[in-house]
């Protein structure tokens, strides 16, 4: 059960901060969920999907990096 106006009140977790992680583990996910896409890809010979969900792979590979980064610095108070 979510609610629009938790600041962290119940889950002490500021929105911020929770965003950010939840950020982080949905850009984990789908680079995970991607690798099974491409593997279909590649089991059919389709190159060019294949390819597309690479590229999608390294998206979120790139983002999730990002965020943990700007999440690291946050909670070490930078």
């Amino acid at each position: 059960m979510t609610s629009s106006t938790e600041t962290g009140g119940a889950t002490g977790t500021p929105d911020k901060d929770y965003n950010l992680i939840w950020y982080v583990e949905a850009c984990l996910s789908n680079a995970l969920r991607l690798e099974s896409y491409i593997q279909d890809a590649e089991r059919e010979k389709d190159s060019e999907v294949a390819d597309l969900f690479r590229k999608a792979q390294a998206d979120s590979r790139k983002g999730a990096e990002l965020g943990k980064n700007l999440l690291r610095a946050r909670l070490n108070g930078g």
